[in-house]
């Protein structure tokens, strides 16, 4: 009896691990699998959502050095610029600084700098240099150069924008395509287990993540630089006016 009982013993565990081996080994799922064997659409997704990240990376990158070099020269060229404040302010000091400007040519700063003296040059040149027309002049040239330098910063910004608005629906379009495949496989092989289900919603979990890897970085950084644009949008307001004061006061008394 004590035979049987160990052989019977034996014969159980012998089909309890044959089950386990037959039934319990399950394929681990490789993202990178998944992303190959995903359907067209998924993939064409994926891949415009991998551009779109890209090109962002580019973009922060590209305005990151913009952004440094500008607020670097431009505090430079007001720190040169003061030098000569009060009673020294002279022709010569303006020209001076003109000649200077060449070094400064990634400042915001000094481009409008370099407007207004051209205007001025061109107003103290006329006959009779003491119109406010003149001074309107001056001004619409220094706010015309600072448009230029902001719309220039604000360049490829809107991409961002649009990246992280957008990039987190085209994800869930990947996400609602891919589970509808699953369904769809479920329905051919009449069958909801989950070596059925599981690859289908992986992928389409996959297209989600790559949506919102691309939005979220873009998003903050958009509002990043919208603030520093703001805050040179300040700097060339306040240099604008205080460049005008001064050539109120030194150049052309009305």
């Amino acid at each position: 009896m004590k035979h049987v009982f160990f052989a019977s013993l034996v014969s159980l565990q012998d089909a309890a691990t044959g089950g386990a081996g037959a039934g319990g080994e399950h394929q681990a799922l490789d993202p990178w699998e998944l992303i190959l064997e995903a359907s067209p659409i998924v993939k064409a997704v994926m891949i415009l959502l991998l551009l779109m990240f890209l090109v962002s990376s580019f973009i922060t990158g590209a305005k990151l050095v913009r952004l440094m070099q500008a607020t670097g020269k431009s505090r430079r060229f007001l720190d040169l610029f003061w030098q000569g404040e009060g009673p020294d302010w002279t022709t010569e000091r303006l020209e001076e600084l003109y000649a200077q400007v060449r070094a400064y040519d990634a400042s915001p700063v000094a481009q409008v700098f370099r407007a207004g003296y051209v205007e001025l040059a061109r107003v103290m040149g006329s006959s009779t240099p003491t119109d406010q027309g003149d001074i309107d002049n001056i001004e619409r040239a220094l706010r015309r150069s600072a448009t230029t330098e902001l719309t220039a910063m604000e360049a490829m910004l809107p991409f961002l924008a649009t990246t992280g608005s957008t990039a987190p629906f085209i994800g869930l379009f990947g996400t609602v395509w891919g589970i509808m495949d699953s369904f769809l496989s479920i329905g051919a092989q009449a069958s909801a287990s989950l070596d059925v289900v599981a690859p289908g919603i992986a992928e389409a979990l996959i297209a989600t993540a790559i949506g919102l890897v691309a939005a979220i970085p873009a998003v903050v950084m958009y509002n990043f630089f919208v603030r520093k644009i703001q805050v040179l949008e300040s700097e060339l307001d306040a240099f604008s006016s205080d460049y005008l004061n001064i050539v109120r006061r030194h150049f052309l008394r009305t």
